[in-house]
């Protein structure tokens, strides 16, 4: 049985899985999701990452390999993880949902550290972005998003440039884990070797 660890976004906890957990649950996934700790965009993505990291290590098997979700500031914790802190050794397919992958303006106006993080010309996302394609071509990818983003600002700042690029009219940020054909997607995603 194949293992789903899916990580939220800000000020979100894994219970805003809930409609997915349950539609994968049904096609024979076993499903996880963590609560990032603090998750108000206070915190250092790093520090959280290091949260996803400790949560697999102590999950999972050393052999086993497991398919990670993350969805908005998760997709940007998550990269972090896959891409600096080996974990492209434990997952085999990455999905990654609404994330500001190149930034977002809306960070611009908190001054918190994990939300300066995610402004488009942090740091942060200049030293993760300059090796995106060699580190995260080791594994599948799934990049989800959509045009009418309003926390993605522009919404194709989701782009990365790599797998799966695949975009859904879907109307706000949060809908995009209750809709069918996301779910869909990332179920034909799945079954593909």
């Amino acid at each position: 049985m194949k293992s789903i660890l899916m990580v939220h976004g800000i000020t979100d906890t894994g219970k805003v899985f809930e409609i997915m957990t349950s539609y994968f649950q049904k096609k024979g996934y076993k499903t996880y999701t963590i609560d990032l700790i603090p998750n108000l965009g206070t915190a250092d993505l790093r520090d959280l990452a290091q949260q996803v990291k400790e949560y697999i290590d102590n999950q999972f098997t050393t052999e086993e390999k497991i398919i990670l979700l993350g969805f908005s500031m998760g997709g940007l914790v998550t990269r972090y993880y896959l891409q600096r802190l080996n974990g492209t050794e434990k997952v085999e397919k990455y999905i990654n949902i609404s994330a500001p992958n190149n930034g977002t303006n809306l960070a611009y106006f908190l001054p918190l550290k994990g939300i300066k993080q995610m402004c488009p010309d942090s740091d942060f996302l200049r030293d993760l972005n300059t090796d995106v394609k060699e580190s995260l071509n080791k594994i599948k990818c799934l990049i989800i998003w959509t045009p009418f983003d309003m926390m993605i600002i522009p919404a194709n700042s989701s782009l990365l440039g790599i797998g799966i690029e695949v975009s859904f009219p879907v109307l706000t940020h949060k809908w995009m884990l209750r809709d069918e054909k996301v779910f869909r997607e990332i179920d034909q995603f799945l079954e593909t070797s």
